[in-house]
C-alpha cells in the first residue's frame, strides 16, 4: 500500500526541519518549515514511478514551494527511475524524487534544485542540418517499421535513378548530386557496384529500391551539398 511509503518520507522530511502531516487539503503529504511566511512542500505517494505520480506533481505545484514525489525503488533496479528521461523530466519540471527501499531506507534520485538537463548542440546540429537538407516531407511522423527516407537516402535513390539509364561515372552524376563519389563509394545500402575503374552500375538491390521509391525521380536534382555524408538513420 502506498501508505507504507508515508512514514519513511515523513521522516526523511523531518531530518530536513520540516513538520509533516499526512492527507491535507487532498494531498498525500504536506510538510512545512517554521518560517514566516513558512515553506510549504507538498509530497505525492505512488507504488512505482509513473506518468500519473507526475500529474499529481503538476497539479499541485502551484500551492507550494517544493514538490517531492516518491514511490518504491524496483527489485532489480530496472523501474521507471532509473530511466533518465523520467529523471530529466523531473528536473524540468522542478520536481524531487525520492526512492523509497524495502526496508524503509530513502533515497534521493533527483533534488528539487537539481540542474536543468544540458542540452547537447551536436543532436541539435545534425536535426537541423537532417531538416534542412531533406527534400520535401516524405515521411509520416509516428512511424517506426518502414525505412526512414533521409536525406541520404534520397540522394542515394537520385543516384539508382541516374543509373537506371545505364552506367555512369561519379562525375557525370555531381552537378545534380554533389555527394554522388562519396555515396557510389561507400554504397551504405549495397545498390551500386563498380563494373570498371571509376564506372558504376546498379545492382538487383538498387533496381528494387527504385521500383519501391519511385518518386527518385522526382528528387533527381539535388543542389544541396551535404555536410556529413553519413545517413542519420539507415
Amino acid at each position: 500500500m502506498e501508505t507504507a511509503l508515508y512514514r519513511p518520507v515523513k521522516r526523511f522530511l523531518e531530518e530536513l526541519g520540516y513538520t509533516v502531516k499526512g492527507e491535507v487539503g487532498g494531498c498525500d503529504l504536506v510538510a512545512l518549515k517554521r518560517d514566516d511566511p513558512p515553506i510549504v512542500v507538498i509530497g505525492e505517494l505512488k507504488l512505482t514511478f509513473n506518468l500519473e505520480l507526475v500529474l499529481q506533481g503538476v497539479d499541485r505545484a502551484t500551492a507550494c514551494d517544493e514538490i517531492w514525489l516518491a514511490a518504491k525503488l524496483s527489485t532489480r533496479g530496472r523501474g521507471r527511475e532509473s530511466d533518465p528521461r523520467f529523471r530529466n523530466l523531473c528536473r524540468r519540471l522542478g520536481f524531487g524524487l525520492l526512492g523509497v527501499s524495502g526496508n524503509g531506507q530513502v533515497q534521493v534520485i533527483v533534488s528539487p534544485a537539481a540542474a536543468m538537463p544540458r542540452k547537447d548542440p551536436r543532436r541539435r546540429s545534425r536535426l537541423v542540418d537532417e531538416h534542412r537538407r531533406r527534400q520535401g516531407d516524405p515521411m509520416v511522423g509516428g512511424g517506426s517499421r518502414s525505412p526512414i527516407m533521409t536525406a541520404y537516402r534520397q540522394q542515394a535513390l537520385a543516384c539508382a535513378a541516374a543509373l537506371a539509364k545505364g552506367p555512369k561515372r561519379p562525375r557525370d552524376l555531381k552537378a545534380e548530386i554533389p555527394d554522388a563519389p562519396k555515396i557510389l563509394f561507400r554504397n551504405v545500402y549495397g545498390w551500386f557496384v563498380r563494373i570498371e575503374r571509376g564506372v558504376y552500375d546498379l545492382t538487383d538491390a538498387g533496381r528494387m529500391a527504385i521500383t519501391r521509391w519511385p518518386q527518385a525521380e522526382a528528387t533527381c536534382p539535388l543542389h544541396e551539398t551535404m555536410a556529413d555524408s553519413s545517413p542519420l538513420k539507415a
